[in-house]
């Protein structure tokens, strides 16, 4: 049995699929990303990405692929997953989408300039992806991996990171599981690139039934199941009612920004 193969592996890869059932609730609520991340990619691969050869993978619904299209970017969306693809091809007709994923991707040699994942790089193999990425860059091209992790230095985040994980611990039996995300150094990034990383703080303020989507569209709520991820929500709408009395949330990120240069 393959590394890849491994019960691990598998469960990893079905853990992945599962955003496929909640695809527009992923496109609705999840955040998008600040403009002043696209100009840190930009400084620190050293090139612009207007024009760019630029292979977006694991774009999921298109919220990164959007972002980068917007820029200039000639991308190309990389997807696996069925729902997530519709989703991106219904909002993003114009944008050519590949079925694939970073442990195999379906590219010449040297044939990108950017490649980017956005919240996706932790569900591949990394010992397969990492090494398909530098097949496909051009010498010179640049890899960009980034997560929007919620700023724990805002108390009622923190907070609410405690409820979470105290309900996965109790639910689950799942230790240090949350839906806030994590900081690159926990990914296991391999040492083959040497990464420059960059951390780029920004908020949003969304309604509190849109934090809320935002939070059940995370694997560890769609692998419990509707009726205990509903238990958490309706607990954790009265909580953040007392917060928020008018009903909006200010959310805080930090996206947690990597690149390395080939």
């Amino acid at each position: 049995m393959t590394e890849t193969d491994s019960p691990e592996h598998a469960a990893g890869a079905s853990r992945a699929l599962s955003f496929d059932g909640a695809a527009a609730q992923y496109a609705a609520a999840r955040p998008g990303y600040p403009a002043a991340l696209f100009d840190a990619v930009e400084e620190l691969a050293g090139l612009p990405l207007r024009d760019a050869r630029t292979l977006d993978v694991g774009a999921g619904t298109g919220i990164s692929t959007r972002r980068l299209h917007d820029r200039g970017a000639r991308v190309v969306a990389v997807e696996p997953g069925p729902g997530m693809a519709a989703e991106l091809r219904r909002s993003l007709p114009h944008v050519p989408l590949v079925r694939g994923d970073g442990n195999s991707l379906p590219f010449a040699g040297a044939s990108a300039d950017l490649i980017t994942y956005a919240q996706s790089y932790h569900w591949t193999d990394r010992a397969r992806s990492t090494p398909e990425a530098l097949r496909v860059l051009r010498p010179g091209g640049a890899l960009a991996l980034w997560w929007n992790v919620s700023d724990h230095a805002v108390p009622w985040v923190a907070d609410q990171d405690t409820r979470l994980r105290d309900f996965f611990r109790d639910e689950a039996g799942a230790e240090d599981e949350s839906a806030h995300g994590a900081p690159a150094r926990t990914r296991g990034l391999l040492p083959e690139l040497a990464f420059a990383h960059r951390r780029i703080p920004w908020t949003r303020r969304i309604p509190l039934a849109t934090h809320l989507a935002n939070l059940s569209s995370h694997s560890a709520f769609l692998v419990l199941g509707e009726e205990r991820t509903r238990r958490f929500l309706d607990e954790e709408r009265e909580h953040l009612a007392r917060l928020f009395p008018d009903g909006t949330v200010e959310e805080a990120y930090v996206v947690d920004l990597n690149v390395a240069v080939r």
